[in-house]
């Protein structure tokens, strides 16, 4: 990793929508994402990203803690799917994980 990645993740922004909280570099170029469809009260995180060149630094923990935050603060239950949520919550059982399917 470049002295200019480590820089720029430390000045990360994320940008939060309704289902999916993800960051860019200046360019535009998709580094990191979290989804979380709603439907029934149940937000699933389904996927994470994280690009290669900063994996192993947290973020993807990072984006699951915003994503599941959001989803609380909505109102919504959370629900994973993504194999690295799923192991995430294990970890960090403060946050109710739903097991209802659908």
């Amino acid at each position: 990793m470049t002295h200019g990645a480590i820089l720029y993740l430390m000045t990360m922004e994320y940008i939060k929508e309704t289902d999916r909280i993800y960051a860019t570099d200046p360019t535009g170029k998709l580094l990191a994402e979290v989804t979380f469809p709603t439907k029934n009260g149940i937000s699933t995180i389904n996927h994470t990203f994280v690009d290669s060149s900063l994996r192993g630094q947290g973020i993807a923990g990072e984006l699951v803690k915003l994503a599941a935050d959001q989803i609380m603060a909505a109102g919504n239950h959370i629900k994973a799917t993504c194999p690295y949520a799923v192991t995430w919550f294990q970890h960090h059982p403060e946050y109710p994980v739903t097991t209802t399917r659908g």
